[in-house]
């Protein structure tokens, strides 16, 4: 009883992460099964059976609160989709670790960019309600994002929310929520591929509902949390999210000394809080203007 508790607090907060800055369900959700000794393929497929239901209840959530832009989600929910299930199906011959480190890196700069965008030249007068997505923007962003969330156990947020903000003009409410809402059709077809490939029995089902359970409530919390923060504070908190998910990536894939890592993540906490200040400061000043 008490593992389940913390599977539907760990939901709960993983669902408060990602429905507010766009990214961290599967990957918390997928770690923390992994410690538990589940075999990557079945911690993954868990994470997305639960993700069915916690996506649905966000995306429904963010429609509510007008943070979706629904042409940007049906352009990403085919190419997404097919990439998810494509993942899914070949989970145990794919060489995740090898890539992984590379991924992480392109995604840190993206994080980078990020940040310093809208710490640094944020204009709310230029932001579009619309995030301007076309089709040839959307197959490849889909199609990678998708295939990464199968087959990492996470991927979809990470990559499509960062590579979204770092479009000019876009209003970073409606990025977090279009990737929250079109990250349903990715969980489903992923959970396609895992019962193809695993079987309905490999499954903890016990486990994926108090994942449900835990999603589902914090869900409408994290919409709305979405709706009130400004985009310039917005922006500077995923940024730093991005950039601190993936320094631990790359720390850990290339063996860091354990010595430097506290003083690397103090770094990274710092600049991160310091940025957070600097906004809400530059924007108090403009509003006294």
């Amino acid at each position: 009883m008490r593992k389940l508790i913390i599977f539907a607090f760990i939901g709960f907060l993983a669902q408060l992460i990602d429905g507010s800055l766009g990214m961290a369900y599967g990957v918390t959700s997928t770690s923390l099964l992994l410690t538990f000794g589940i075999a990557p393929a079945v911690a993954s497929a868990s994470v997305h059976m639960a993700e069915v239901v916690t996506t649905a209840a966000s995306g429904a959530a963010h429609i509510k609160f007008g943070n979706v832009d629904k042409q940007a989600v049906y352009r990403l929910i085919i190419p997404g989709s097919i990439g998810a299930f494509v993942g899914a199906c070949f989970l145990s011959n794919l060489p995740g670790d090898v890539v992984k480190p590379f991924i992480a890196t392109f995604l840190l700069l993206l994080g980078i960019y990020v940040f310093l965008r809208f710490l640094l030249n944020f204009q709310p007068g230029k932001q579009t309600n619309s995030l301007g997505l076309t089709r040839k923007q959307s197959i490849p962003l889909g199609l990678i994002a998708g295939f990464a969330d199968a087959t990492g156990g996470g991927g979809w947020g990470p990559i499509a929310t960062p590579v979204l903000l770092s479009k000019k003009g876009v209003e970073a409410r409606k990025v977090i929520g279009t990737v929250d809402t079109s990250e349903f059709a990715i969980a489903v077809s992923a959970s396609l591929g895992f019962f193809i490939a695993l079987g309905w029995e490999e499954l903890n089902w016990t486990w994926v509902f108090a994942l449900m359970i835990g999603g589902v409530i914090a869900a409408p919390i994290a919409a709305w949390l979405v709706k009130v923060l400004p985009s310039y504070l917005l922006g500077v908190l995923v940024g730093g999210f991005i950039i601190l998910t993936n320094a631990r990536t790359m720390l850990i894939e290339w063996n860091t000394p354990a010595g430097l890592i506290p003083y690397i993540y103090a770094s990274i906490f710092i600049i991160w809080f310091a940025g957070i200040f600097y906004v809400v400061w530059k924007n108090k000043l403009k509003k006294g203007k």
